[in-house]
């Protein structure tokens, strides 16, 4: 059992973990600039601008209605590129369509006495949107957020199947190596330890917000 848990080998998945966290970090961060793009289009794009409110409006409900894995494999094996920034891009298409409607949900939440106060001091739209509606908005989903970066978190797993050195791919590797059913067990419960306490600090963190902004 040492043997499977040397420093070299923990090392090596503890690399993975690194990129795992990188991958979605950096995917919920270019989620949120788009999502609130796309949002702000769906809810406010009128008028001449209703064309382009349909496409955003057909590119959410496409990639909310498929797989996240399809697109993985898509830019792995279709689009030429960097492998690892066209899989970023690839979690960052899927992620932005459903924080769209994460932020467009809290956009509809700001009563609609912000908008006419806006007004009323003479902000134009993006004024208003930048400096009183978005971070009201931006407040009210910081538990849908962080929701949603669990998933991501435990999605990036997809990865593994496109040889992606994230935490899955990693243990896998290590998990070759082991001569014993005790050895690939106890890298199982590694593999799954790492994602609970990853995730379960996220969902503590998600309900003690909750709370805090209840009370």
């Amino acid at each position: 059992m040492s043997d499977i848990f040397s420093r070299s080998n923990i090392l090596f998945m503890l690399d993975g973990l690194r990129l795992t966290l990188f991958l979605s970090v950096c995917t919920i961060l270019l989620s949120l600039l788009f999502g609130t793009l796309f949002a702000v289009i769906r809810n406010y794009a009128h008028g001449p601008l209703m064309p382009l409110n349909k496409i955003v409006g057909a590119y959410i409900e496409f990639f909310r209605c498929t797989p996240n894995i399809l697109w993985v494999f898509f830019f792995r094996f279709v689009i030429p590129g960097n492998v690892l920034g066209k899989e970023i891009f690839a979690f960052t298409l899927f992620t932005s369509a459903v924080m769209a409607e994460i932020i467009r949900g809290g956009l509809n939440g700001i009563h609609k006495g912000q908008y006419e106060a806006a007004r009323s001091q003479g902000f134009n739209f993006v004024q208003m949107m930048c400096f009183i509606i978005l971070p009201q908005t931006y407040k009210q989903i910081i538990p849908s957020v962080l929701s949603q970066m669990i998933t991501v978190i435990k999605d990036t797993a997809y990865l593994k199947a496109v040889d992606i050195a994230e935490l899955s791919r990693n243990t896998d590797i290590v998990m070759g190596k082991a001569v014993t059913a005790a050895e690939i067990m106890a890298l199982f419960g590694f593999l799954a330890a790492t994602y609970f306490i990853i995730c379960f600090l996220l969902s503590v963190t998600v309900r003690t917000y909750q709370r805090r902004v209840t009370i």
